[in-house]
């Protein structure tokens, strides 16, 4: 037996029972991995400085949020995050697993220019396999990879280069994971940049999609115990075409219909910049509707769970039980929309998108 089934074999069951209990109804991933850069872009927008203190600060406030662990099943934590500490001492790693919340951790290393009109691969492969194990070392049981595509109707994008190197990223960073006991979410995200249509989306997420499943069964990926976390199919931020939450949720169900295994165990969608109302719209529409879906459909938001919480916050220890009732709020309320049972107006209607966004 070779060295890598030996690692699969090593940590089927496990990965396995980590994937179900991450993508359980009801429950969805809390997405805190945003870089030194990104959550200083956050911060600059209530003005509060980026330092290691008021990061460790905001995340503690996070993970402390009373009664989070209802409907959070999973944390997704920037490295520095993973070996951080509460004001009073305790590990993040032991406070999360006291709240039997499982802990992710963010591998990828940033994207690098392919040279097809501003499409990008993503980096981080050369070393993976040992920062894997120390992660799962250190208490991380799941990571995250993110791979960028773009569509450009005129450019021909995504082109089939952008979508070969990144499945194949996808793909390779997926065995890596599963291989040091890690659960590997499976990002392929198509940005909502740009003046495409819903169906043009459709298409591109079909290509894209199925380019990523293709490169994991070639890889050996085992799909009971990964997650996918995809884009929903949704027009363009420039599309002057507005579409209805029952259209985005069929045209995006039937695109996972048409190219994810139902083996795999759980889609935790992203929320593109989508506002805190749209988001939770949007995925309540899927869980609602009548049709095949052999996966939990769920979510892993960061902007779309934090956008209030943060402004609520201003950076002032006096507002952190407001911000935590209101981070419970829209965790509840991706609770609800997990089982087809959420009522609108709670959230926000804010657009969160930012264009070429990154991590």
């Amino acid at each position: 037996m070779d060295t890598e089934l030996k690692g699969l074999m090593k940590y089927k069951e496990e990965l396995i029972k980590n994937a179900i209990k991450l993508s359980r109804p009801g429950h969805g991933i809390l997405a805190a991995d945003e870089s030194t850069g990104t959550i200083g872009s956050r911060f600059k927008g209530i003005n509060v400085e980026n330092t290691e203190e008021n990061r460790r600060a905001y995340r503690e406030l996070l993970f402390t949020t009373p009664g989070i662990q209802n409907y959070i099943s999973g944390v997704i934590l920037f490295e520095e995050t993973l070996y951080q500490k509460t004001k009073e001492g305790t590990t993040f790693v032991d406070l999360l697993n006291k709240l039997d919340i499982v802990i992710g951790i963010k591998v990828d290393k940033g994207v690098a220019d392919l040279g097809t009109c501003k499409e990008t691969a993503t980096q981080g492969l050369d070393d993976l396999g040992k920062r894997c194990a120390k992660y799962y070392a250190d208490g991380a049981r799941f990571a995250k990879w993110r791979a960028v595509l773009r569509i450009d109707c005129k450019n021909g994008q995504p082109s089939e280069l952008a979508i070969s190197e990144n499945a194949h990223g996808l793909a390779r960073y997926a065995i890596i994971c599963q291989e040091n006991g890690l659960v590997p979410i499976i990002e392929p995200e198509i940005l909502v940049d740009g003046t495409h249509t819903i169906d043009q989306c459709a298409d591109a997420s079909e290509r894209v999609f199925a380019g990523v499943v293709k490169a994991c069964q070639n890889y050996g990926v085992i799909w009971e115990g990964s997650l996918l976390k995809p884009n929903m199919v949704t027009p363009g931020t420039e599309c002057t075409t507005k579409v209805s939450a029952s259209e985005i949720a069929w045209k995006t169900v039937r695109t996972l219909q048409r190219t994810l295994p139902s083996s795999c165990q759980g889609v935790m969608f992203l929320s593109g910049g989508q506002s805190e109302e749209e988001a939770s719209d949007n995925l309540n529409a899927m869980n609602k509707l009548d049709t095949k879906k052999p996966w939990n459909l769920s979510f892993s938001y960061g902007r779309a769970l934090q956008y209030s919480c943060l402004r609520a916050w201003l950076g002032k220890p006096e507002n952190v039980v407001s911000a935590q009732n209101t981070l419970l709020q829209m965790a509840k309320n991706n609770s609800e929309a997990t089982l087809g049972k959420f009522v609108g107006g709670k959230g926000s209607h804010e657009s969160l998108h930012v264009k070429d966004y990154v991590y």
